[in-house]
């Protein structure tokens, strides 16, 4: 019987600039290796609609520990300046969703952003030993988003946002 190591996976960035102006950044993923310093390429294999459902993109991630992830992200759901979700496919297989909220200008106007990401592991040698890397992959995503908040934070402030 073959075991599938599921991992659940959540970020969490609070960014002082308009839900519009994070909305623009993350969805413009052609652009994400000039401030995600974990992106190594992003390239397009199919437009999507009007809203970019069906948007099939490979983004390629260097990582902490030494290799590379090759992903297929096609978009599955828009609602703009609310939600996009992603189904991944390639190195790991899941579904992403990026949540985006607009805080009340009382409360500073900075967009609270929440990312989850649900993956399997390949079959293999990995995905048999999920249960004890599961700390090692999870400290590898957590500073692979890290970098992405820092240099989405320095994105927005030369963009003028």
């Amino acid at each position: 019987m073959s075991q599938i190591a599921y991992f659940d996976l959540v970020s969490h960035w609070r960014l002082d600039a308009p839900v519009a102006s994070v909305w623009r950044a993350i969805t413009e993923t052609e652009h994400w290796p000039r401030w995600w310093p974990g992106v190594v390429g992003v390239k397009k294999l199919r437009s999507g609609d009007g809203t970019g459902v069906g948007l099939l993109q490979e983004i390629s991630f260097r990582t902490g520990l030494g290799y590379r992830l090759h992903l297929q992200l096609e978009v599955t759901e828009v609602l703009k300046e609310e939600r996009l979700r992603a189904r991944a496919a390639g190195t790991l297989a899941g579904e992403g969703i990026w949540l985006m909220q607009q805080a009340l200008p009382a409360l500073g106007g900075h967009t609270d952003v929440t990312f989850v990401w649900r993956v399997t592991l390949p079959p293999g040698i990995l995905r048999w030993l999920a249960p004890l890397l599961g700390p090692v992959f999870r400290w590898n995503h957590k500073r692979v988003m890290r970098a992405g908040r820092i240099g989405l934070i320095q994105y927005l402030a030369l963009m003028g946002d």
